[in-house]
């Protein structure tokens, strides 16, 4: 169980990249209402409840050279925590002959050449914390393939299995690195602008239905989860996706 106090993370230093929105948020806030000093790197401003507590870097990972500046700016102090929540989905669900290179590209670039910055520039500081926490933002889609997202579920496939094989390499006594993905859909900016003006978000999850994992994870180092993947659910209760497959939120998509 976490400590009861109710800054358990004062003193300690996290980062989350695409921490503006989304899952990235509710990380982001979780961490920094528990007491740590949080950076948030995006390409928009955090804005709302919570933002104040929240520091800002502009980071776009599509800029490789100046988003791999940045990283480094950031790692050259001490860190304890890093979230990479970064993710681009792409304009919307679509059969793989109806998307264009550039799409494909840009998930790539994001998606995991944006890790892949991400952990070559943050690995040494999280390993002079002692142990320091690496979270991995990953999807139910890793484990599900299907049609309209092959794109995605490729490069976030890629992701995962690139957090997968570091995760064997490092020390967990140095570094742990645990994912977390949400058991259903999650209302967010991106989603909104593929939904219908009318459309009804009340059955889907939150970006503070992490706040709970965020929390146990940091301040305990990810002590037990080290290589593993945690499914989140609307209720902030979560299990291991090897215990019990997410499921699919797939759906036909027509020609």
């Amino acid at each position: 169980m976490i400590s009861p106090n109710e800054n358990p993370l004062a003193g300690r230093r996290a980062v989350v990249i695409g921490g503006s929105t989304g899952i990235g948020r509710g990380i982001a806030d979780a961490w920094a209402a528990a007491g740590a000093e949080v950076i948030v790197g995006s390409r928009t401003r955090p804005m709302g409840p919570g933002s104040e507590l929240l520091s800002w870097q502009r980071i776009d990972l599509t800029e490789t050279r100046a988003a791999r500046e940045r990283l480094a700016a950031l790692s050259a102090s001490p860190l304890d925590a890093v979230c990479f929540s970064s993710i681009y989905y792409g304009e919307r669900r679509a059969l793989f002959c109806d998307v264009g290179e550039r799409e494909w590209r840009e998930q790539l670039d994001v998606n995991v050449t944006g890790l892949w910055l991400t952990l070559a520039a943050t690995l040494p500081a999280l390993r002079a914390a002692d142990p320091g926490l690496f979270v991995g933002v990953s999807s139910e889609v890793v484990f599900n393939a299907g049609p309209g997202r092959s794109g995605y579920t490729a490069s976030k496939a890629a992701a995962k299995a690139l957090l997968d094989s570091v995760a064997r390499e490092e020390d967990a006594e140095r570094v742990r690195i645990v994912q977390v993905l949400p058991a259903g859909m999650v209302d967010s900016p991106g989603i909104r602008r593929r939904r219908p003006a009318d459309f009804d978000y009340s059955g889907y999850m939150q970006p503070s239905d992490f706040a709970g994992v965020a929390r146990q994870l940091a301040v305990t180092a990810g002590a037990g989860y080290h290589g593993d993947s945690l499914v989140v659910n609307g209720d902030g209760d979560w299990w291991s996706a090897y215990d019990r497959l997410p499921v699919s939120q797939s759906r036909p998509v027509s020609a």
